[in-house]
Parts: structure tokens; C-alpha cells; sequence
């Protein structure tokens, strides 16, 4: 059985719970309000990230709400007590940058990930209160990181995946001039109670197409196509036993509060009658070193293992996906030991059948199978 790591890659943190836009699919349940993380609780994560970027490469990811909401004086006392060693992430829908915070990325080599979905007929979801289309902000947010030749990665969703869409994104997002793409089919979690489901023969021709237009202009890092591809080829090489962490990451999501969320960020907020909030303590309290030191003594975290070890005696594609998000099994099944999801199906099995439908295409008699291992 695995367990979930003391020592986690790295740490999602809340500077606001604010964001300016008011997206139809986001999960957040706090969007509205202005509830900002305190200095004292940057300092407490930084006396472990600090350590923990000594010994390993290690990462602080700003997640909000919108983290640039915050404003550049209070993002930058958060950022402060964290050392040189610690990378610095920023998650943003790009609609507040201009010249000033493109500087202030710069100074301190933060790596900048946009939240796009494609040209803009496909963002009719991402509006802010007043039902105002967001595209134009992000463009012109975009073309400032452009300005200043800071390399950019988006992330994509996708509510209705299916062929056809597929090309279309991939050329748009190497017009964009991001360096990485990831692709999320939007998941039901959080406060999004949207129905997720998809047929799978959309969903496999969307991921095959992908892979396609990929494999003919293959400019950008796309995640989900390298982990698959990656994946394929451990399968052939008889390694693949050796692709998944021996432990789980921790993931630990800090809120604007301190409170500690594992495993996923998208839980945290929430309370459920059966499991409270899902926090495992807060930084302001006991260091995070002491939280992630008994993870599995949170009720929900060891039921979640236990669902991934369900996963890993039931399912053809655990060597693939290792047992799914907790998030997901939550909002999907109310619970955190089932197993199948809707995301499973749809960025998980369908995503590695499309890859494998492309390659059985394009290499007739060539086709490989995890399942058959």
C-alpha cells in the first residue's frame, strides 16, 4: 500500500480568496470575497519550504482566487520570507497584468502559467460579475507577458471535448506563444455541480486529434500527451512499474488562513457533516513539517488511500493514473474510497485510448496496450 509523503514537491498557497472574474465552471466558493492570507502565515510555510528547497528542488505555487487581486505590495511581503532556492509559481487569469507586474514576475523570476480556453468563442464560460466577456483582458494581459519575453504556460479547459475542437485549440495555442499547454476537461467539483459526462468516443477522438495535430508540430510541451507517451513507452520498455511515486504526494494547499488541505487543493473551503472541513491543522499552530507528518491521521486521507488501493486491484489503468484525485472522488461519489470517476474516464481512460487510437493509425500492426502487460 502506499502512503502519502512527509516531504511534499511543493506547496499551493492562497494569497486571496478573491478573484475578479466569476468563471461558470470555476469550484472556488469564496470568489467573492477579499480574504487575504497574512504575513505570519507566508513565514510559517517558508521555515519548511526553505529547508525543504535545500536538500530538493521545491516549489511555491500562488493559487487564489486570482492571485494578482492581491495586489503587487502584499503578493511580495507573502513571497519575502521564502529564499532564492524556493521557485516561485503564479496561477492567473492574466486579466490584471500589464507592464508593472510583468516587472515584478521578472524580479523575481516567478514562472507565470494563464488560465485561457482557446480563441474566444470558446470562452463563454470566463466572464466576471457583471456576465462581461474576459476575453479581451486576457489578451491584452498576454501580449504584456509577450512585451517583455517572459515565457508563459496556459492551461486550458475544455467543457465539451470532442474531435474537431481538438486541432483547432492546439494551432490556437501555438499562435498564443505559451511554451506549455495542460488540458483540463472540466471536472464537477467545488460549487461547479455542472453533469461532466461525455461520450467516450468523443472524448477519445478529441485526445487522439490532439495528438495528432501534436505529432505534426510538436513546438510545445503538452502534459497529458507527454505523461501518456511516456507512459506507452515505459510499458514497452517493461518499466512502468517504475513511473509511479512509491508515496503520494501531499500536495498541501495553504489557505489565506493557514489551514492545511492534502491532497487537493479543491477541497479546501468546504465542510461536509461526515468529515468537517477536510483541513489537517493550520500553519499558524503546528509547522507544516508536523502536519504532513501523520497525513493518513486525517479521517479522509486514509479513506482516500484506501480507495487508491481499490483502484490499484480493480483497474486496467491504475499503472497510468495511480489511483485518480481525492477531489473527485468526493464531489463525484460523496465519498473518498470509490473509485471511477467521470474525470477518470475523460482525462485519465479516454485520454490514453485517443493516444493509443492515433498511434494504432498511424503504425498499423504497432499496437500497444497497457492492459496487455
Amino acid at each position: 500500500m502506499r502512503g502519502v509523503s512527509r516531504v511534499p514537491s511543493y506547496v499551493v498557497m492562497q494569497p486571496t480568496t478573491l478573484c475578479n472574474l466569476d468563471c461558470v465552471y470555476c469550484y472556488l466558493p469564496l470568489r467573492a470575497a477579499d480574504r487575504r492570507m497574512g504575513v505570519a502565515v507566508a513565514r510559517a510555510v517558508a521555515a519548511d519550504a526553505n529547508e525543504w528547497a535545500r536538500q530538493d528542488r521545491f516549489s511555491v505555487v500562488w493559487h487564489g482566487g486570482e492571485p494578482t487581486a492581491a495586489g503587487r505590495e502584499h503578493l511580495a511581503a507573502l513571497m519575502a520570507p521564502f529564499s532564492a532556492a524556493v521557485e516561485q509559481h503564479v496561477q492567473t487569469n492574466a486579466t490584471l497584468i500589464d507592464d508593472a507586474w510583468c516587472e515584478f514576475f521578472t524580479a523575481r523570476r516567478m514562472r507565470v502559467s494563464v488560465s485561457v480556453d482557446g480563441p474566444p468563442d470558446c470562452n463563454g464560460d470566463r466572464v466576471d460579475r457583471a456576465g462581461r466577456a474576459a476575453y479581451a483582458r486576457i489578451e491584452r494581459g498576454v501580449a504584456a507577458l509577450r512585451r517583455h519575453g517572459l515565457p508563459f504556460a496556459a492551461l486550458c479547459v475544455v467543457t465539451d471535448p470532442r474531435p474537431g475542437l481538438a486541432a483547432r485549440l492546439y494551432d490556437y495555442f501555438l499562435d498564443l506563444g505559451c511554451d506549455t499547454l495542460g488540458i483540463n476537461v472540466e471536472e464537477r467539483e467545488g460549487v461547479n455541480s455542472r453533469d461532466n459526462r461525455h461520450d467516450a468516443a468523443a472524448v477519445r477522438g478529441f485526445w487522439a486529434e490532439l495528438t495528432a495535430a501534436w505529432r505534426a508540430r510538436p513546438r510545445l510541451h503538452l502534459r497529458e500527451l507527454e505523461w501518456s507517451l511516456r507512459y506507452l513507452d515505459a510499458v514497452l520498455a517493461g518499466t512502468d512499474d517504475d513511473l509511479l511515486p512509491r508515496e503520494l504526494d501531499p500536495i498541501p494547499t495553504v489557505g489565506w488562513d493557514g489551514a492545511v488541505v492534502l491532497l487537493s487543493p479543491e477541497l479546501a473551503g468546504f465542510t461536509d457533516p461526515g468529515y468537517g472541513d477536510f483541513t489537517s491543522g493550520n500553519v499558524l499552530t503546528h509547522g507544516l513539517s508536523a502536519l504532513l507528518a501523520q497525513p493518513t491521521g486525517t479521517r479522509w486521507v486514509g479513506e482516500f488511500v484506501q480507495g487508491v488501493e481499490a483502484c490499484r486491484a480493480s483497474c486496467p489503468y491504475f499503472g497510468f493514473c495511480g489511483g485518480g484525485h481525492a477531489a473527485n472522488r468526493y464531489f463525484e461519489h460523496g465519498r473518498f474510497d470509490g473509485t471511477q470517476t467521470e474525470h477518470c474516464r475523460n482525462s485519465k481512460i479516454n485520454l490514453l485510448e485517443g493516444v493509443l487510437d492515433h498511434v494504432r493509425s498511424t503504425r498499423p500492426g504497432d499496437s500497444p496496450d497497457p492492459r496487455c502487460t
